[in-house]
């Protein structure tokens, strides 16, 4: 282990339900305060997909502000938890954000008037949307 003095700042270890983790493993854990978190039974992707949506959050916004305490990080991923509901665009959804009810239902293609678009920054400015103005 070379977590040392690190190892005070942590509070959860969680593993998948693999034999090699054995009570002895745990117990290495319970015993510096740590609390053993084994993920659900038969969810061989719960992993991968976890993996995923960290990675997302660290390139998109963990990596770019200095992240001032527990408030402030709770605050940017607020932010960007209903950017990410409401105007992030998704690959699996045909580029339409999860929350679909959202989004203005547009009849016939018309042609852009750039000078009516509108920006609006989000998540301490890091990450900018664009909607047509009223």
């Amino acid at each position: 282990m070379d977590l040392e003095e690190r190892i005070d700042t942590l509070r959860f270890v969680i593993h998948d339900r693999d034999p090699l983790f054995t009570t002895a493993f745990a117990e290495v854990f319970t015993a510096d305060g740590l609390r053993t978190i084994t993920t659900l039974p038969k969810t061989p992707r719960m992993n991968a997909i976890c993996e995923r949506v960290i990675g997302t959050l660290r390139r998109e916004i963990l990596d770019r502000p200095l992240i001032l305490g527990e408030r402030h990080l709770a605050m940017v991923l607020r932010e960007y938890l209903i950017h990410y509901n409401r105007h992030r665009p998704h690959q699996s959804r045909q580029q339409r954000p999860p929350d679909i009810e959202t989004q203005p239902i547009r009849e016939a293609p018309e042609p852009i008037d750039l000078r009516r678009i509108r920006r609006k920054r989000v998540i301490t400015g890091m990450i900018s949307e664009y909607h047509h103005a009223a």
